[in-house]
């Protein structure tokens, strides 16, 4: 029986007992209670939201330039360059190109940052002294960390695979490619340029180390790439077409004046001789203008087709120069790539030339008034025997030199019109052509040798011409030749001259480059360059020239076939390295204008400079 003292239980009582109130602020989210987790989450965007604002607030411009150190002098420079200002208002500012866009490695870019912080408590770059005394250091730190990452924050807005052709100089598409197919980044080329350059601080070794491109970086080149090359190539070439017509009528219209002119001249002479109809039938059925007086070739020019070749002004940027990658940006391309001088510059050499003759490069003596370059219709043919070149260009009137008594460096000579043919075993010739003569160390060059240093060099001076200083010679002819000017050295070798014996077998060797010449104050000329340039015969040259209303005329001819020492024979079906230089209003040396390599052959299609048979 049932204490009565106990109390009965619901369910006993028969009263249904009520089920537990859930209390949802007890449930777990791994492992921890939803209103902590929720407490958490809430703390946790506050704190990402407030840590990302700040690190966003250093990213910005008017925080980089809040030091003076930055402000008074790498933002300065950065205010003179097209990622300040440009014409399509898109602005690269400081983080743009110094902080990387993935979060992870701008964590990491920020956390190094506070280097920085030291050093601007330190005081270590506080006077612009001090900052330029540790400019290179601090740009090496970011060229390389800019190659090691192929340069990623460039291609935050640059991508080679979204390059346009067409929208680029010829230069700029030629190393675009050379990019593409070497694994080039954009760091190797564009050193410096929202900041003063320092790239020419660096030692060639680091230089050529830190542009060596890296095979990894590779890429396919993009069939809109090459599609867009092909339309600009294809542009330029009937732009060329259309140029050459122009100038081809104007030529013909010029014959046509001249022939009318002779033919009423003859119309007139014949009036006033009664009889002498014999004279005016050969005079119509003529072939054409007679060869004009003075023209030694005795070449009818007419219908000679004529084209342009450009010379420009080369100041002191000598063959060493163009190999040097600190001083020539293309020194890699030329020497590693194997590429042409005309291959990048062909399209800007007026450009160069203005640069140039202005003194903004390589020039630290400027003639006043000098003009960056000079355009020669060239007309070329030959007749089985000898080859005839014709050069028309204007005159452009006397500007004297100002470190010269007078003016003028070479009184006796108002003109002289050299051409010159590579021959063979030339080492970089093809590429660069008559450049493969100029050197650093020749006269009026930055390494020229003085009147004492010439002097104590003993008996060179009897094995070659030293009176007027050191002329052309191809580096053939030297032990050794200095192109980097390493550790101080002198640029060249005019001093480093091989046994008369050895210079004498690479003569016999076709080592050397043919030169002819025309001189206003003689005639036509020929030598050549091998140790030094000489002016001593050879196969029988004939040169005549004139200026006639502004415009100088002047023609060259010489054999095709030559057995004479220091003669480049000329067959049909080859291809044969020249180039061209004009001194003109009384300069000598290097004070000249000259042209980039061209290729010259006989009836040869394949030829830039094509002389036809005639």
């Amino acid at each position: 029986m049932a204490n009565p003292s106990e109390k009965a239980t619901g369910a006993e009582a028969g009263t249904p007992e009520k089920p537990a109130k859930s209390k949802w602020w007890r449930i777990l989210v791994f492992g921890v209670p939803i209103t902590t987790a929720f407490g958490l989450f809430v703390a946790g965007i506050i704190f990402w939201g407030g840590f990302n604002t700040a690190m966003e607030a250093t990213n910005t411009l008017g925080f980089c330039i809040s030091c003076h150190e930055m402000k008074e002098n790498v933002y300065k420079e950065y205010t003179k360059t097209i990622h300040f200002q440009n014409r399509t208002g898109v602005r690269a500012t400081c983080s743009d190109c110094h902080v990387p866009d993935p979060w992870v490695h701008k964590f990491v870019r920020k956390i190094k940052a506070s280097n920085e912080l030291v050093h601007k408590v330190l005081g270590t770059i506080d006077t612009p002294e001090k900052f330029n005394a540790r400019r290179l250091k601090m740009a090496k730190s970011v060229w390389h960390s800019m190659k090691n990452t192929d340069s990623r924050e460039c291609r935050n807005c640059h991508d080679f695979q979204s390059m346009k052709p067409e929208m680029q100089r010829p230069r700029a598409r030629k190393q675009h490619l050379n990019a593409f197919k070497s694994g080039q980044t954009c760091i190797d080329c564009h050193k410096g340029i929202a900041h003063k350059g320092v790239r020419d601080l660096l030692t060639e070794e680091e230089l050529e180390a830190l542009e060596k491109p890296n095979p990894a970086y590779k890429r396919v080149v993009p069939a809109d790439y090459l599609a867009s090359l092909e339309k600009v190539e294809k542009l330029e070439a009937a732009e060329a077409e259309e140029k050459q017509k122009q100038q081809d009528a104007a030529e013909a219209a010029i014959q046509q004046r001249i022939a009318t002119a002779v033919a009423a001249a003859m119309a007139a002479e014949n009036t006033k001789s009664a009889g002498n109809s014999s004279q005016q039938e050969g005079s119509a059925t003529s072939g054409g203008a007679a060869p004009e007086a003075g023209d030694s070739s005795g070449v009818d020019w007419a219908g000679v087709k004529a084209q342009t070749i450009t010379l420009f002004y080369p100041g002191q940027a000598s063959f060493e120069w163009v190999q040097t990658g600190k001083d020539h940006g293309g020194a890699r391309a030329f020497v590693k790539a194997g590429d042409r001088c005309a291959t990048c510059h062909a399209k800007e050499v007026r450009e160069m030339g203005a640069k140039i003759v202005s003194g903004e490069k390589v020039e630290p003596t400027p003639i006043p008034g000098k003009r960056g370059h000079v355009d020669i219709k060239l007309k070329a043919v030959h007749d089985g025997k000898m080859l005839h070149m014709q050069f028309q260009w204007a005159e452009a009137g006397h500007t004297p030199a100002p470190f010269v008594d007078g003016g003028k460096m070479d009184p006796d000579n108002q003109i002289k019109l050299a051409v010159m043919f590579a021959g063979t075993d030339i080492k970089l010739v093809e590429q660069a052509g008559c450049w493969a003569t100029c050197h650093h160390d020749s006269r009026y060059m930055p390494d020229h040798p003085d009147t004492a240093a010439i002097t104590d060099a003993g008996d060179l001076g009897q094995t070659i011409d030293v009176t007027d200083g050191i002329t052309k010679y191809l580096a053939e002819s030297r032990t050794k030749v200095e192109v980097k000017g390493r550790r101080g050295k002198k640029r060249g070798g005019w001093n480093k001259l091989k046994p008369t014996e050895e210079i004498s077998e690479l003569a016999k060797a076709g080592a050397f480059m043919d030169l002819i010449r025309y001189t206003s104050g003689g005639v036509g000329e020929n030598g050549h360059v091998l140790a030094q340039r000489k002016m001593d015969g050879g196969a029988q040259i004939t040169g005549s020239g004139k200026l006639e209303n502004g415009t100088w005329t002047v023609v060259l001819s010489r054999p095709l076939e030559t057995d004479k020492p220091g003669d480049v024979s000329l067959q049909p079906g080859e291809l044969y390295t020249v180039g061209f230089a004009l001194h003109d209003d009384f300069t000598t040396a290097r004070f000249h204008h000259v042209s980039l390599e061209f290729t010259l052959g006989l009836d040869n299609a394949d030829a830039e400079i094509n002389a036809v048979k005639k």
